[in-house]
């Protein structure tokens, strides 16, 4: 097991939720993938919001209303320092990655794109980066297109070239696979596309716990994330857009605190970034998340990333000696994601022998059918780390491996 400079045992001491026992065996939390664990710093400054000065924000003029008000900016900003966005009028508060993904496709893509336009995105896409393009092209008429991957779940780069062509419009795509782990070259991806006049939106939902994120030297001009995964509230996430983009697109909703001024006649939209923030938001969930980016700032990161790919490395030589494991997701480029099956057995029997044994995975298709159908499987088992997990919870994972074989035999 290597060693490095961070201290995975202070980083669990941070999170409440980990000191429990489930089925009277210590938890092992392995399903970071669908939703990160909260360290008591964002759920103590949850309970100060409700507990000391809820209000609504941007309207009163009373202490609470002014207080909430500055958190709920400040977060923003903390947001914008985090992905290194250029303002604060390019960070729009949503419900996560999902409602960001929604909110391009009808508002930027419905009103660019047309009949015979083409949206291209690839098979290794969870349903949000899929389903809404899906309806936008039976809105539209447009084309959508697949990158494909291959048998390591890598995207298959010599089809680029021959997909991006002068009727794309537009390039979704996930930054790291949810199902895979596998992490895309996104950079040269955007360059590509910018080449021909498209335009790149990055799901990003999964890369923000395990990567340093800066939009300017992307230069994507969308990038979703969801807070429930980078250890902050459900419910809540980020579109960041280039502000000349937003400027220009109509708003998503519409209702309070998204105008400036509303007659019998016409309405006036508010400036950016509360054009697309209409109605009470989610005030705790964004202050919330603000918290998780002050926690995750105080950590040293850096050992964190290194700390979960040591994680990956020891699972993988781990699985390479466990006899009937198969990898689903062997790309060389990726980072904190273990799926696999195992000869015999459905992984919804391994998910639940697995939580007999207090261990946390996640058993099915991870709202990721296409990849499933290109492996033709109807599901994996997946362990996800974060850098709470430790070495010992990877021992744990595969002695819960050679439990379920006992099992089925």
């Amino acid at each position: 097991m290597p060693k490095n400079s961070f201290d995975v045992d202070r980083a669990r001491a941070d999170f409440p939720v980990l000191q429990q026992t489930v089925h009277g065996k210590p938890l092992i939390y392995l399903d970071n993938a669908a939703t990160s664990q909260k360290p008591a710093a964002v759920i103590e400054i949850l309970d100060r919001y409700y507990l000391e000065y809820n209000s609504n924000i941007h309207r009163g003029v009373h202490h609470l209303s002014q207080v909430a008000t500055e958190a709920y900016e400040s977060a923003r900003e903390n947001i914008r320092r985090y992905i290194n966005a250029h303002s604060t009028k390019e960070i729009i508060f949503v419900r996560g990655a999902t409602e960001g993904i929604n909110l391009v496709a009808q508002t930027f893509a419905r009103s660019h794109i047309k009949a015979g336009d083409e949206i291209l995105i690839t098979e290794m896409e969870h349903h949000s980066n899929i389903v809404p393009w899906q309806i936008l092209a039976e809105q539209t008429g447009a084309i959508l297109k697949y990158i494909p991957i291959n048998d390591a779940g890598e995207l298959d780069l010599e089809k680029i070239d021959a997909l991006l062509t002068d009727k794309t419009k537009l390039l979704a795509l996930v930054h790291i696979s949810n199902a895979l782990g596998t992490i895309n070259p996104i950079e040269m991806l955007i360059e590509k596309a910018h080449d021909i006049g498209a335009k790149v939106l990055i799901d990003g939902a999964q890369a923000v716990p395990h990567t340093r994120i800066n939009v300017i030297e992307l230069d994507c001009d969308f990038y979703v994330l969801s807070g429930h995964k980078l250890f902050g509230p459900t419910g809540i996430g980020v579109l960041y857009g280039k502000q000349a983009l937003l400027e220009a697109m109509p708003p998503y909703q519409g209702g309070g605190d998204m105008i400036k001024m509303v007659t019998m006649e016409k309405t006036m939209y508010n400036d950016l970034p509360h054009k697309f923030e209409a109605g009470t938001p989610h005030i705790a969930g964004v202050i919330g998340l603000g918290a998780a980016i002050d926690y995750i700032e105080l950590i040293d990161f850096e050992g964190a990333i290194q700390h979960e790919h040591d994680l990956l490395n020891y699972a993988n030589e781990l699985a390479d000696k466990t006899k009937g494991m198969n990898l689903v997701g062997t790309a060389k480029n990726k980072t904190s994601i273990l799926s696999f099956t195992l000869d015999g057995i459905h992984p919804h029997d391994i998910g639940t022998i697995m939580d007999n044994e207090g261990i946390a995975i996640r058993a099915g298709h991870h709202c990721a059918m296409p990849v499933m159908e290109r492996f033709q499987i109807p599901a994996t088992a997946r362990a996800s780390f974060a850098f709470y997990n430790s070495f010992s919870d990877v021992d744990a994972l595969f002695n819960g491996i050679e439990k379920c074989r006992e099992v089925f035999g």
